[in-house]
């Protein structure tokens, strides 16, 4: 028998049918003699009321000196998920208890909203397996040495669940969402997208920092770091799902797995910088000190000494980054500065493109087809990101999707999950 952390996201726990759907699949696997641990996250739409209260109060919430009470705010959705589905466990005759982050002690640091994970006491949980009792974890939050609460940002949960499954060593991390898995592309924008029945650590990874919302990319990073088996199912369908793995398959892989984008995106540019060693740091700097995330980042060639710097960040972030920008432009003397709240991110991402050549060159064919103008570009060696505007990212994922052939057969093999 094995020891599961099963991990049910927001839509999985919406109302009471959901929740009491979620207790009759554990209760199944428990009575079937398999130890599980349960991590969830707030009923779906809790977090964003809790957000638009936060809102309703303070005129940035997130800004620092509302962040460690918005954690506060936050945390309270999973409370709530986690004492209803314990008690519906109850009722199918499992003992259950539950528990929050700061009661199994997740310690993390003290960066309120995007938290990290730095340790997790797994005594408490170890106890309660030994005594038939199955833990429910909240997730999406933990507890700073000092004792304020922390939450670990959008789709944190995942963190909290991989985390706990490598603090306990489980025999698998099994992720039920709303969809039936991994896909090539967002198959709501992508009708033939199809559904992997495995995808490498790294490619995961990718995908999930590029705008894939099936899994947090700090859960991912814990898959690489830990060696932990993780698989994404559904909460509403049975399946093999998609089984993330470190191990990458001794066949040749696809050259392209899938397609990534993020519509979430701005960027900004300032212009008429002087073209000199540190003019990126001193950028950049105020930026990464105010706690925004800067994703790409181009300097064009100096002309006449001078350089322009663009750089992209998430929407939500735009307007206060404008702000310490235009700080910056007048300290630094530059020309201007400029801003484009309306594009995306989108993303081809494969292990294969290690090894074959010209994968750019047929994604900017394809896309120079459709008359879509690349704005920036990213590489690495599996992955090749551009910038567009947004109103071409749905035709430029189906255009890369389909350069690549993506919908035409099945990628990867099928693999049994665990339990």
């Amino acid at each position: 028998m094995a020891l599961l952390v099963q991990k049910f996201g927001g839509t999985s726990v919406a109302d009471i049918d959901c929740i009491n759907a979620v207790a009759d699949r554990v209760a199944g696997f428990v009575k079937d003699g398999h130890k599980i641990l349960v991590v969830v996250s707030a009923m779906a739409g809790e977090t964003d009321r809790l957000e638009g209260l936060g809102k309703s109060v303070a005129k940035r919430p997130g800004a620092r000196k509302c962040a460690r009470e918005m954690d506060v705010l936050l945390s309270a959705g999973e409370q709530a998920s986690i004492a209803l589905v314990s008690m519906a466990l109850m009722e199918r005759g499992c003992r259950a208890r539950s528990w929050l982050g700061s009661q199994v002690r997740i310690r993390t640091d003290a960066n309120h909203m995007k938290a990290r994970i730095e340790e997790i006491d797994v005594e408490r949980l170890r106890a309660d397996l030994a005594a038939g009792v199955t833990p429910v974890i909240a997730g999406f939050q933990g507890v700073t040495p000092g004792g304020d609460v922390t939450t670990f940002g959008r789709g944190g949960s995942d963190t909290t669940a991989v985390a706990v499954a490598a603090a306990i060593n489980a025999d698998e991390c099994q992720i039920y969402t709303d969809v039936a898995g991994v896909y090539t592309a967002d198959p709501r924008i992508v009708e033939d997208a199809r559904l992997l029945s495995v995808v490498t650590f790294e490619e995961m990874l990718e995908l999930a920092s590029l705008g894939s919302k099936v899994l947090h990319a700090r859960s991912v990073e814990f898959v690489g770091k830990y060696d932990v088996p993780l698989r994404v199912l559904s909460s509403f369908q049975d399946g093999p799902g998609t089984l993330i793995t470190t191990e990458e398959n001794a066949m040749e892989q696809p050259v392209v797995a899938g397609v990534a984008h993020a519509s979430d995106a701005a960027k900004l540019t300032i212009m008429g910088v002087r073209d000199s060693p540190g003019v990126a740091s001193k950028i950049l700097g105020p930026i990464a000190d105010a706690g925004i995330e800067v994703d790409m980042i181009v300097q064009n060639t100096g002309v006449d000494g001078l350089t322009d710097v663009t750089f992209t960040v998430r929407r939500a972030d735009y307007e206060p980054a404008q702000e310490i920008l235009a700080r910056v432009c007048k300290d630094l003397d530059a020309r201007a500065i400029d801003g484009d709240e309306r594009i995306a991110k989108v993303s081809a991402v494969g292990v294969g493109m290690r090894s074959h050549a010209g994968v750019a060159t047929r994604m900017f064919k394809a896309l120079a087809a459709e008359n879509i103008n690349i704005q920036m570009i990213s590489t690495s060696e599996i992955k090749i990101s551009v910038v567009v505007a947004e109103r071409y990212v749905e035709l430029a994922v189906r255009t890369i999707h389909e350069a690549f052939g993506l919908g035409d057969e099945p990628v990867g093999e099928y693999t049994r999950p665990v339990g």
